[in-house]
């Protein structure tokens, strides 16, 4: 019987996993760091308290739990040898016949490690509620201070990158500082946030068509959302 490695439990290995799930002649063992599925699409609605993270999170195991075939374990795979056909993990090795990798995407600074510490990417639950929190935190900032240029700058917000989850959180944060935090604080007027969009090139939704991503730009300046296209993070 031949065994499949799955590395990676995100959209790719998941779907694998499922499609090999039940075969007589292949077994199947999907290595992950987490325990849980993650709807990476949902994620700007937990760093904007929309959601919770158990609301976008499903334990892999029951996923696959009718695939009798299906190992789950969980794990960081640390290296491959492709002459030995083995998979280094922190556990141990695995012999394969077949190898998915299935890791998914790493956001990128273009050089700028140092940005991370100051703008938090969007792909982890960890980093979806670091979000919520600094974004939270800035209000409640906000409402402390009498001065207006603190008060600004704390009321200003940039999100770089205008692709579906960039525009989706910039929308996020301009709805919630117009609608859902308008009647929580007394000393500010939260309606006058200012969310700024960023985007390098010259439209926001460049996968989608032009109609599409203009009717997106229309509804984001509703929300008070600044685009501003053509425009490089230096």
């Amino acid at each position: 019987m031949k065994h499949v490695v799955i590395v990676g439990g995100g959209f790719a290995g998941l779907n694998a996993a499922k499609k090999l799930g039940g075969r007589r002649d292949v077994r199947v063992t999907l290595v992950d760091r987490q325990n849980y599925h993650l709807f990476q699409p949902l994620l700007y609605q937990v760093a904007m308290a929309g959601l919770s993270p158990a609301d976008i999170a499903t334990p892999i195991r029951s996923v696959l739990a009718r695939c009798r075939n299906i190992s789950v374990l969980q794990g960081s795979v640390e290296g491959v040898d492709l002459q030995a056909r083995t998979v280094s993990a922190d556990f141990g090795r695995l012999k394969f016949d077949y190898l998915l990798l299935c890791c998914g995407s790493m956001p990128s600074y273009f050089g700028h490690g140092g940005w991370e510490e100051h703008a938090p990417s969007l792909k982890t639950i960890p980093q979806a509620t670091e979000i919520r929190r600094r974004l939270l935190s800035a209000f409640e900032a906000a409402e402390r201070t009498d001065d207006p240029e603190t008060r600004r700058k704390l009321l200003t917000f940039v999100v770089i990158g205008g692709g579906p989850t960039g525009v989706e959180l910039a929308g996020a944060i301009g709805e919630m500082s117009r609608f859902t935090l308008a009647k929580d604080f007394h000393h500010i007027d939260t309606r006058l946030t200012r969310v700024i969009l960023i985007e390098s090139g010259p439209r926001i939704l460049s996968m989608f068509s032009e109609q599409q991503a203009a009717r997106a730009a229309r509804d984001l300046e509703k929300l008070g959302v600044q685009v501003w296209p053509n425009t490089l993070a230096t």
